[in-house]
């Protein structure tokens, strides 16, 4: 979600950036549906949940972008630098607006709740306050990772490098098995995708190879969700819609590399360079607009109608919030 201030303007990021902010509104304006198998028409319900499963590389997106852009920096590597531009950046607005999440929270059609207000507060050490901000939890943390590896990437030979990533992509297959070990951490996990993000940029090899395991791999994720949980009548995910699964990797790898191929060698469209300097902005302010519509009409139907339409109320009313932010100094920190 964040670029730094030290390298050229990568172009195709900017797509990358608004189409993962788009398709994380949409996973939350879909998110009512999936679990009301058998009480609304299963037409919409698998609109819904095989949008859902087609949309799981919209979080490794951002992740990749920021293991690209921050890792291969060639600036010195400053920690006080670091801190104040990196992570008190994405600290301090995270926090801020945990609080309000959490006074949104208190507040339903049957009235305001304090005492729900101070149960989200007071959980927050361990919990997000609201659904969207569970991102935060595991996005931090990462940034560990920066001044652990940035010293080390310019000594890196180019097949270390691949060695790695292969490597953890075999820990994220494991991990669909329910493999259990010492690696099955967030921090490993998702960490992974800053690694992906820097060696696909920097090697993007074998494309046809990833475009066709990333078909294969939403082939068989849609194909597992949706006849497994018709078959049961329950939703049913067994890992397939994890962020940090192998089929999860392979889609977002395989989009990342659609995207840098197809848009190699031009300018991003102004418009879409303004949307993604919103992404940030969207991705926190949009749960905002999507209250309404999740306390009074959850579950509107046709789906294949509503959940595009939703979609693109909620993530305008965001950017539109956000570019009003921006403007000014006392508010842009919040949206940066």
């Amino acid at each position: 979600m964040q670029q730094t201030e030290t390298q050229t303007h990568i172009d195709y990021l900017d797509i990358l950036r608004v189409l993962a902010a788009f398709f994380v509104v949409a996973i939350h304006v879909l998110g009512p549906y999936r679990f009301q198998i058998g009480d609304i028409a299963l037409s919409d319900w698998v609109v819904a949940v095989g949008l859902n499963s087609a949309s799981r590389w919209a979080v490794p997106i951002f992740i990749m972008i920021s293991g690209l852009l921050l890792l291969s920096s060639t600036r010195p590597f400053r920690l006080r630098h670091f801190i104040r531009r990196r992570v008190v950046k994405v600290v301090v607005p995270f926090l801020v607006w945990s609080f309000a999440f959490a006074c949104l929270s208190g507040l339903t059609p049957d009235g305001f709740s304090w005492q729900t207000v101070t149960q989200t507060l007071g959980a927050a050490p361990q919990h997000e306050t609201y659904y969207h901000l569970g991102f935060f939890y595991y996005y931090i943390p990462l940034l560990l990772w920066v001044p652990l590896l940035r010293p080390l990437m310019p000594r890196l030979p180019s097949w270390s490098v691949a060695f790695i990533g292969l490597a953890w992509i075999s820990l994220t297959a494991w991990y669909l098995t329910g493999a259990h070990g010492w690696w099955r951490n967030d921090f490993i996990l998702y960490g992974g995708y800053l690694w992906l993000g820097y060696w696909l940029h920097q090697a993007p090899r074998a494309l046809v190879l990833w475009w066709a395991l990333g078909l294969l791999a939403l082939g068989m994720t849609e194909y597992h969700v949706l006849t497994t949980s018709v078959a049961h009548q329950r939703y049913i995910t067994e890992g397939w819609l994890s962020y940090t699964t192998i089929n999860t990797v392979l889609i977002s790898a395989a989009l990342f590399l659609a995207v840098k191929h197809w848009r190699a060698n031009k300018a991003t469209p102004s418009w879409v360079a303004t949307l993604s300097r919103y992404s940030l902005g969207i991705y926190l302010i949009h749960p905002v607009f999507l209250w309404p519509v999740r306390a009074y009409w959850p579950t509107l139907s046709p789906a294949m109608v509503w959940i595009p339409l939703l979609t693109l109320y909620a993530f305008a009313g965001a950017a539109l919030t956000t570019a009003i932010l921006q403007r000014y100094r006392a508010t842009a920190w919040l949206v940066p």
